[in-house]
């Protein structure tokens, strides 16, 4: 089926409001711990979308796993390194996670990499060293690392929900959510503190953020995203995933005021020209189910 004008639309708004979350995010950063708030977030999602999801059935151990891989610590570590870099540079260089899932296709999988993908790759990674040039960045490459090693983790459960076969995208994001929540909240006790001061003095912007991340990114987000998959082919649909960055950026930029330089543009272009020759010169290496968690 073709796709329709009008639903090109609406996927470019679902990745606009995804685009914008790196913004939302850092402004919860300014009043929650990094893993604090991830525990929040993935707690409201679970107390929200459990009682209206079927359960997992035959998934519990993999579901388990990825809250682990993908809830705690790819989440932990994002959030870590947004906590000190600018919103753009952590939209460009978490799409490394593209890269990532490419190569653990292959190796896992047996995906031919091809030249073209394999360009792609290193068109992507040169993309984020030259935005790691960039003066603003000096005194913060761990936290740059940082957000790296999400994009790894990030690619580690793709590979566990790709296994999984088909599942709902709702449920799994429910029960990771149920799964993850604990897990988080324990993390945050042994390693953050000020835990319930920073409750106290959250406002409606703090609260606002979080609502932000989980309802209109997932269950508004991700609602329409799995409705198009289901309408339109895979290659049809993900695509538009190219947009994110670009909108991270202008979150960046318009919401939070950072500067956009020529540096931030030249290597953000090539990040996401590298992450769509690896999108379409083969199968993609993404599980949809993933993509936006």
């Amino acid at each position: 089926m073709q796709l329709t004008p009008l639903h090109g639309a609406i996927l470019v708004a679902v990745t606009f409001l995804w685009g914008m979350n790196f913004a939302a995010a850092k402004i919860g950063l300014e009043y929650f711990p990094p893993i604090f708030m991830m525990a929040l977030r993935w707690g409201l999602l679970g107390l929200m979308l459990a009682p209206l999801v079927p359960l997992p059935h035959g998934h519990w151990r993999q579901v388990i796993l990825v809250s682990f891989t993908l809830g705690l610590l790819h989440f932990s570590f994002m959030f870590w390194g947004l906590q000190e870099l600018d919103a753009a540079t952590a939209a460009i260089a978490i799409q490394l996670q593209v890269p990532f899932a490419a190569i653990l296709a292959a190796v896992i999988y047996k995906d031919m990499l091809g030249w073209w993908r394999a360009g792609g790759m290193a068109v992507a990674f040169i993309g984020v060293a030259v935005i790691a040039g960039e003066p603003r960045l000096d005194g913060h490459y761990l936290a740059l690392g940082m957000v790296i090693l999400a994009a790894c983790l990030w690619s580690v459960a793709n590979m566990q929900i790709k296994s999984m076969g088909q599942i709902n995208g709702m449920t799994l994001n429910a029960w990771i959510g149920i799964f993850a929540t604990p897990q988080l909240a324990l993390v945050s006790f042994l390693l953050e503190e000020g835990q319930y001061a920073a409750l106290l003095a959250a406002d409606l912007r703090a609260y606002t953020s979080l609502a932000y991340q989980a309802v209109v990114v997932v269950v508004v987000g991700y609602g329409i995203w799995f409705r198009m998959l289901r309408r339109y082919q895979v290659n049809q649909v993900m695509p538009f995933i190219l947009l994110v960055p670009i909108f991270g950026v202008l979150s960046g930029v318009v919401v939070l005021g950072e500067v956009l330089t020529v540096t931030l543009i030249t290597g953000g272009l090539l990040t996401i020209l590298g992450v769509g020759i690896i999108m379409f010169r083969g199968p993609t290496p993404i599980a949809p189910e993933a993509k936006r968690m």
